[in-house]
């Protein structure tokens, strides 16, 4: 990267944190919100009040704390300019709105919202905070647009508890999905640009979600169980009948047309998997009109799970699709692929700009971090945009290994089926 482009980059970022002084009613708070973005997007160690305030020059930490703790400014105004901003410089009628959760691993019972729960960082369960994400996501980049903080059971059950952490009084429990679908509401609500929805088993397993789509005519593809339960075929002699997804494992055995095909660009090029298709009736569940469901399954191209006789076997993984009729299985595969962006968008926030390295403990300290870190990493996405692609290198004559893909919990192994 030149310094020409550093200083341009540095000129831009003025611009962008300067046309949010509305969010401020005073001066100062403005000043410090500009350095507390500068801060997120620098080479720092780590990214909390300490660090922020020493690289913006204070003596104490006592600004960037009263910027999120103490002064007047709305967050929620903040998450729409962000969106605003991602849809101006990235939006396209053709994009993905994605959704996924990630978590923040904290300690004791006082952060809003923790709670022994899954963590998907460790794949076990950990005291965190659960936040759910939604990514906009296009040919030209991608990048967060709105987030919920996930509140448990406990937490909702719990008013005083809920008062002391600023929790305000309306808010009632919902669940991880009941959140995706209130911001599938306000980016519809917005005029958000977009086609398909996209989502891992957490939420494809979800029947409320899948009928936001339905009802409104919204494709999608998603992650699902192996247990989805589907309306046939009911079965011949020798040939089970389907009733639930992995039952058309036996099928596409049979049948043995499995493609092979790229789902995107990942770090070690193409992320190769062999693909088949099968029309399918969701039970109790019908498609929008003129639309259908499909179920499509992705294999690895190599052993890489473990089944129950101890043997290494090539994963399967189940994704349900609402599209309409007229849709190719190529385009499918694409958008299948196109959700991994939301996990890098989850990455790079936490890796690049702290989201989850904050030290605040109440819900509007927490929802003005998250929305900060939403905007650093949207800034990042927009220029990275604007820099011209690299002319293609030669083509090697030594061949590379593809990439066998990560393996998910929505998965089962051949020998398991």
């Amino acid at each position: 990267m030149t310094a020409e482009l550093i200083a341009e980059w540095h000129d831009e970022l003025a611009r962008l944190t300067g046309s949010l002084g509305n969010l401020f009613n005073r001066p100062e708070p403005r000043v410090v919100f500009a350095q507390f973005i500068e801060g997120l997007l620098a080479e720092l160690p780590k990214k909390n009040g300490w660090t922020l305030s020493e690289r913006a020059g204070h003596a104490t930490g006592d600004r960037m704390r009263w910027l999120l703790n103490g002064s007047v400014w709305d967050a929620d105004q903040l998450r729409d300019e962000v969106r605003d901003y991602v849809v101006e410089h990235l939006g396209d009628a053709d994009a993905s709105l994605v959704i996924d959760d990630t978590q923040a691993q904290k300690k004791g019972t006082k952060s809003v919202g923790v709670a022994f729960q899954h963590c998907g960082l460790t794949g076990g369960v950990r005291n965190c905070q659960t936040m759910v994400m939604l990514t906009c996501a296009t040919a030209a980049g991608h990048a967060f647009i709105d987030r919920r903080l996930y509140l448990p059971e406990e937490w909702t059950s719990d008013r005083e508890r809920c008062r002391a952490a600023g929790i305000p009084d309306e808010t009632a429990f919902a669940t991880r999905p009941g959140l995706a679908i209130a911001m599938l509401d306000r980016a519809l609500a917005a005029q958000v640009p977009f086609t398909w929805v996209l989502a891992d088993s957490g939420y494809g397993r979800d029947p409320q979600l899948r009928a936001w789509c339905h009802t409104r005519a919204v494709p999608y593809v998603r992650g699902v169980p192996v247990d989805l339960p589907l309306d046939g075929p009911p079965g011949k002699p020798r040939h089970p009948a389907v009733k639930r997804a992995d039952g058309l494992l036996h099928y596409a055995r049979v049948r043995d047309q499995w493609e092979r095909r790229s789902c995107g660009h990942g770090a070690k090029g193409e992320r190769l998997y062999d693909w088949t298709a099968f029309a399918v009736e969701v039970k109790d569940e019908r498609p929008a009109r003129d639309f259908s469901h499909w179920m499509v399954l992705r294999r690895s191209l190599h052993p890489n799970r473990r089944g129950k006789d101890g043997q290494l076997h090539r994963e399967i993984a189940y994704f349900l699709v609402h599209a309409p009729a007229r849709t190719t299985v190529a385009e499918i595969i694409s958008r299948a692929g196109g959700r991994w962006q939301i996990e890098e968008d989850n990455e790079i926030n936490k890796q690049l700009v702290g989201l989850a390295q904050y030290q605040v403990r109440r819900w509007t300290p927490w929802h003005r971090h998250v929305t900060a870190c939403m905007l650093a990493t949207a800034f990042l996405a927009v220029q990275r945009a604007a820099v011209p692609e690299p002319e293609p290198e030669p083509e090697s004559d030594v061949g590379q290994e593809p990439d066998p893909g990560k393996a998910r919990t929505t998965a089962e192994s051949e020998a398991t089926g």
